[in-house]
């Protein structure tokens, strides 16, 4: 059976906990919730639980192990490093991919890790991107937005060339969207099973569409959660395509055509949308996520769907894909 490598699991640290309550305020909160006792708030809506697990590297082997996860390529999620000054955004980074590379070499055969980058400080974030592939990582991750600003902004342009000239994997996770607090979703954890969604698709969308792909072509751009709701709006991209001048402003092929240029991971809790992800990216470019271990993280159920895949292409999703994307 081909090795199960994870490309959507996370960890946080001890460090950057304590580093967060002490300068990410006031938008960003560390409080109890109704689904942990430690729950980061933006603006008063929860979204993100902070479990045990989040900060056991020991932990996480033994549940890879248990649910036959081979190798795990870790990363930090939202809130990230994106709050505080510099220095403080600088020191959070080099913290969690330092402790990130530690784990790799305490456990060689199961983790690899992307490293955080303070995006709101492209001169620092384009030195953190060379001294966190000195020490070994492998991609990096970046958030949906950024503080209020779209990924397209030219603002991040040097961030987005070094990583081009690298040609590195990046996942897109989503965070609070744009918009937040008049969407209203601090109620019923609408961040989690909508925002989130909303941030991945309008932050892709709009990268589609502005021309981006053709502007850093060696980027190995990856959109969490099995795409978001991207896949299913594949047809209707080309149909505006087709149908609208101002969708060709800066393209010129169908939106449908970067949709098979960029990668997805699997996670996603309906079989059809793992199959209709597969169906618009192609076999080649899905690869087998968990989103491990926040409270909707499914390692053990992920796999299971990954593994009703055809025989042709769960192999691909399971790890082979991961193997040559990440060079691993």
């Amino acid at each position: 059976m081909s090795k199960v490598i994870d490309v959507h699991t996370h960890m946080y640290t001890a460090g950057w906990l304590k580093l967060l309550k002490a300068n990410g305020g006031p938008d960003l909160t560390v409080e109890e919730s109704l689904d942990s006792p430690e729950t980061v708030f933006y603006k008063g809506a929860s979204f993100c639980v902070l479990e045990p697990a989040h900060f056991d590297f020991e932990l996480r082997v033994r549940n890879m192990e248990k649910a036959g996860v081979d190798m795990a390529v870790v990363s930090m999620p939202p809130p990230g490093v994106i709050w505080g000054d510099g220095e403080v955004s600088r020191e959070a980074a080099q913290m969690t991919n330092n402790e990130f590379a530690q784990a790799q070499r305490d456990f060689p055969d199961h983790i690899r890790w992307m490293a955080v980058l303070p995006w709101e400080h492209p001169a620092l974030a384009v030195e953190e991107i060379k001294r966190a592939c000195d020490v070994g990582a492998v991609a990096a991750i970046v958030h949906g937005s950024i503080n209020g600003r779209h990924l397209t902004d030219p603002f991040f342009e040097p961030i987005w060339q070094e990583l081009d000239n690298r040609a590195l994997p990046v996942l897109v996770h989503p965070t609070f969207p744009i918009g937040t607090e008049l969407m209203e979703l601090d109620r019923y954890a609408l961040i989690a099973s909508t925002g989130f969604m909303i941030d991945t698709t309008l932050c892709v969308s709009k990268m589609i569409f502005d021309g981006f792909f053709d502007r850093f072509p060696n980027l190995k751009l990856i959109a969490s959660h099995a795409g978001a709701t991207l896949p299913y709006l594949a047809g209707r991209f080309d149909r505006v395509y087709d149908t609208t001048a101002r969708a060709k402003v800066k393209i010129s092929k169908p939106p449908s055509e970067y949709l098979k240029h960029i990668y997805y991971d699997a996670v996603t809790y309906a079989q059809e949308s793992l199959e209709l992800c597969v169906h618009v990216g192609g076999a080649g470019h899905v690869m087998y996520g968990s989103d491990y271990p926040f409270n909707l993280g499914d390692m053990e159920g992920c796999l299971g769907r990954v593994n009703n895949l055809p025989e042709d292409i769960k192999h691909k999703v399971r790890g082979e894909n991961a193997q040559r994307i990440f060079d691993l």
